[in-house]
């Protein structure tokens, strides 16, 4: 097969199409999002809100509502209550995840057993599906999604000012709870964006590792971002190819490109690879 065909034969279906565009917008939002979580270190925070979308989309399914609002308002809340019971309790961001996160997952798990009928939607949902949406999913997601990126790009520098050095900004006036409950807030919708397409097992992988990756080439948070949302956009579109030709499950593909990045970047990278010995090696030759 030559290589145009390569390209272009797998577009000729419109669930490619879909799955395409669903993943690199997807990619997208998770590496903006991401860069916040590996910073402040909320990546542990992301797999509990990811779990906790689940309740949310079985009570939507059992009442007949859109999923993607159950799982929206579950995550939101998980995530925000996160917050609250780490402040008003004085807990360890740890503990509070660990407590909220096998509670909520539990009592999803509880009732979706009270469902007497196998239900595919729910499944795909935990293991991801990106080649199964549909137009109105699309359409949601991307709503949603343009909703994270405007927020972030508006109040990029009170975020990253808050993020990087809370006190300082305490003290500059910055409302820094408000900013710190709306970053949850983000990374709850920015989760409910990604589980169709990776999975609620696999969506942490989704926010952690493009920007993880980045922070092994990078140390400026504004070429971090850039990288991770590059990176992330070509696991998206490989991923999906490779589970196209090669007829394996597309989030699982994804998130292993995305891992095979990461190791590359970690083995040869800048910082803290092969690289970042060449130039100490020509020193010492030198000398």
């Amino acid at each position: 097969m030559d290589p145009v065909s390569f390209i272009t034969d797998p577009l000729a279906y419109g669930f490619m199409q879909r799955g395409l565009v669903a993943s690199v917008l997807v990619g997208i939002v998770c590496a903006v999002m991401g860069t916040f979580v590996v910073l402040k270190g909320l990546a542990f925070i992301g797999d509990a809100v990811s779990h906790a979308t689940f309740p949310g989309l079985v009570i939507a399914y059992i009442v007949g509502a859109p999923l993607y609002i159950g799982g929206a308002i579950a995550a939101v809340a998980t995530a925000l209550a996160i917050g609250l019971v780490s402040r008003r309790g004085r807990l360890r961001f740890d503990t509070s995840v660990g407590v909220l996160f096998a509670g909520t997952f539990a009592f999803g798990v509880l009732l979706f057993s009270t469902i007497k009928n196998y239900v595919a939607d729910l499944l795909g949902y935990l293991l991801g599906n990106v080649l199964g949406i549909r137009t109105a999913d699309l359409i949601q997601l991307a709503i949603l999604g343009a909703i994270v990126l405007a927020v972030v790009l508006l109040i990029r520098k009170e975020l990253l000012f808050a993020t990087f050095d809370p006190l300082g900004a305490a003290a500059s006036g910055l409302p820094v709870a408000f900013l710190e409950y709306l970053l949850l807030a983000l990374l709850g919708v920015t989760i409910v964006v990604s589980i169709q397409a990776v999975g609620i097992i696999m969506v942490v992988a989704m926010l952690v590792t493009p920007s993880a990756t980045a922070q092994l080439i990078v140390v400026r948070f504004g070429r971090m971002m850039l990288i991770a949302v590059v990176i992330a956009a070509l696991s998206a579109v490989s991923g999906l190819y490779l589970s196209f030709y090669l007829n394996l499950a597309s989030g699982a593909s994804i998130v292993l490109i995305e891992t095979i990045f990461f190791l590359v970047a970690l083995v040869l990278g800048p910082r803290t690879g092969l690289l970042s010995r060449a130039p100490r090696a020509i020193g010492q030759g030198a000398s």
